[in-house]
């Protein structure tokens, strides 16, 4: 399989698509049994492999994709597959390229890829099979139905992993109104916030190779996940240690494998907490509350970071009067009541959530 993280991939994916012209066109050409080799892209490199065939510069149609693929040269599309420039084109490519392909078509397909950079579709006649060689690595393009399949289980996999990310949301609210944080509930969150992240990137792969196809699986993956990554943000924002920001974070767990990623010691060491190891996981932890804050329903972001940075910890804002709130440069009666309200409404709930 392809890195599911390569750009070029996801958006020669949703160029293939259910829905779009060009893959109406392959699947002409798999009912019609017939192979073909469709090259995405046009330059002086494809030129200079490229032997007889004829010019076109007409806009691409399935039908006109079926009809040209009936000839055994190649085909070569524009690199947004929007118009067809030749046709019935021998390709040379350079013997030496590398490739682990026996049949003559996947061959030639594989090594057009590598040699040219651009992705190169590969209809094999026999097998009835759609090959996308990419980044130099092959991908088969699937029917709808098998990737549904596993989008659904990813997707139930992501709902319950949400379920639990707002458990533990819940519970943390509690923890830093008492402040009784530690390493460990942070790590927790951050862990389950991640987890996360990585489902739902899955399921987005899967909703750009569905296209038409996967317009439902987009609708329950964007109510799943909507606000998810401002709160990891938030989260991130208000217990690293200085010198330390969001975007180190993230480099260093995207690349963490599944298993380790289990490890809370392991979470706490990439976030600079919990000591050098990361072992001191009961380690107290003070909140700078800004992830508290920006659940207050009708408060800026902005008031509520303005709030973070004068007082420092959300335990001060706690502490401070209504007078001192409406003091301060930019947030005034009106805002300072609906923060002093909202706190003591989220205090409520995540209090009696907690010891309910």
């Amino acid at each position: 399989m392809t890195d599911p993280h390569s750009p070029t991939l996801r958006d020669t994916l949703a160029l293939i698509a259910p829905g779009t012209v060009l893959r109406d066109g392959l699947e002409r050409i798999l009912r019609g049994r017939t192979g073909a080799i469709i090259v995405l892209g046009f330059d002086s490199t494809v030129e200079a492999i490229s032997s007889g065939g004829f010019e076109l510069d007409v806009e691409l149609s399935a039908a006109r994709l079926r009809e040209l693929s009936k000839m055994d040269g190649a085909v070569i599309v524009d690199r947004a597959a929007g118009r067809i420039r030749r046709a019935n084109v021998q390709l040379l490519p350079d013997s030496s390229v590398e490739t682990v392909e026996s049949g003559m078509r996947h061959r030639t397909a594989e090594r057009v890829a590598r040699q040219t950079g651009y992705p190169v579709i590969s209809v094999s006649q026999s097998m009835q099979i759609i090959s996308l060689y990419v980044d130099g690595k092959r991908h088969v393009i699937e029917p709808s139905e098998a990737i549904l399949a596993r989008a659904n289980q990813a997707l139930a996999t992501l709902e319950r992993y949400t379920t639990r990310l707002a458990q533990t949301s819940a519970s943390l609210d509690a923890l830093e109104i008492e402040d009784l944080v530690t390493v460990r509930d942070v790590a927790t969150a951050v862990q389950l916030l991640e987890m996360v992240r990585r489902i739902a990137f899955d399921v987005d792969g899967y909703v750009v190779e569905l296209g038409t196809d996967g317009r439902l699986l987009a609708l329950q993956h964007e109510e799943l996940t909507r606000g998810l990554m401002a709160e990891r943000d938030f989260l991130l924002a208000d217990y690293l240690p200085d010198g330390l920001d969001t975007t180190t974070v993230e480099a260093r767990l995207k690349w963490v494998g599944s298993p380790a990623l289990l490890d809370l010691a392991m979470v706490a060491r990439s976030m600079g907490l919990g000591g050098p190891d990361g072992q001191d996981l009961d380690a107290s932890l003070a909140s700078r509350g800004l992830r508290i804050l920006s659940k207050i329903p009708r408060l800026p972001l902005v008031t509520a970071r303005a709030v973070v940075e004068h007082w420092g910890s959300l335990q001060a804002v706690l502490g401070v009067s209504l007078e001192e709130l409406e003091a301060l440069d930019g947030v005034g009666p009106r805002r300072a009541r609906t923060l002093r309200d909202g706190l003591s409404r989220l205090a409520e709930i995540s209090l009696v959530d907690r010891y309910s």
